[in-house]
């Protein structure tokens, strides 16, 4: 089977009924769980994309266990509970929670909204927090999606996007989650409008979005979102003449082992677009 084409997808149904202001659990119940006391055995592995050093035991340990557990809204609660060192927490479960299983339109913008401000907030007083440049430029790259690339980019989002992976990217070369977003960018940028005004604008290229698609992979090469966003990638830049190999992506995502709950829900992404 071909994968789908390369818009966003999602888990949930636009408009799914849900309660004002209550999350959506996760809908797998048989995935890795994992407690304070557990998680320092798993930790670089959880976070092979990021490098993101483990915290020490406490009520952050917990709410990353929360976190890894699919307990996004318990995770997000303790790390903004615990801020400003608890605002990476809070930002990522946050926003893994707003691009996978928020099915509100509206709301989900506004969660995208809240950690990109949050972010700016903290790079005010830390301006190389590479947590808070890599989650700024992810909230801002979602949120752009969900009003259209062609908009974000004439309000000014694009050039931010870029700037924080780039700066990301300078400060901690092992990154791979940024440089799988860098190249994310290129590609969207480019699908939009094109390689001569994307490289003469934007300063984006397809072959340096391919560069960044395997560097980021050869990273971390058990991402699964890292398979997506590659296969995304090369159908934004090529379109149908690279379906075999942007089909082989997703059928290797699609085949992984999840590690935790966010994991769980790209395989079941990947698995979702295999059989659309």
């Amino acid at each position: 089977m071909n994968p789908p084409p390369p818009e966003p997808l999602s888990l949930l149904s636009p408009g799914a009924p849900e309660a004002a202001g209550q999350w959506t659990r996760l809908p797998y119940r048989d995935g890795p769980r994992f407690s304070a006391s557990d998680l320092p055995l798993h930790w670089d592995r959880l976070h092979v994309g990021q490098g993101l050093p483990a915290p020490a035991q406490g009520p952050l340990a917990e709410g990353w266990a929360h976190y890894h557990s699919g307990e996004f809204e318990v995770a997000a609660a303790i790390g903004l509970a615990h801020a400003p060192e608890g605002l990476a927490l809070a930002n990522q479960a946050t926003a893994i929670y707003a691009n996978y299983l928020e099915p509100r339109e509206s709301v989900r913008l506004a969660l995208f909204k809240q950690v990109a401000e949050r972010a700016t907030a903290q790079l005010a007083n830390e301006p190389d927090n590479c947590q808070a440049l890599y989650w700024q430029a992810y909230a801002l790259g979602r949120y752009s999606q969900g009003i259209s690339v062609a908009r974000a980019l004439a309000q000014g989002l694009g050039t931010k996007v870029k700037g924080a992976l780039e700066r990301v990217i300078e400060l901690r070369p092992q990154h791979a989650d940024a440089h799988v977003a860098l190249a994310a960018f290129h590609a969207e940028v480019i699908d939009k409008v094109g390689s001569l005004v994307g490289r003469m604008t934007y300063g984006v290229r397809a072959d340096t979005a391919v560069e960044l698609f395997e560097r980021g992979m050869q990273l971390n090469p058990l991402s699964a979102s890292a398979a997506i966003e590659y296969a995304r990638g090369l159908l934004m830049l090529h379109g149908d003449t690279r379906m075999a190999e942007a089909t082989r992506l997703y059928e290797k995502a699609a085949h992984l082992d999840p590690a935790d709950a966010r994991e769980r829900l790209d395989v079941e992404l990947a698995r979702a677009g295999m059989t659309d």
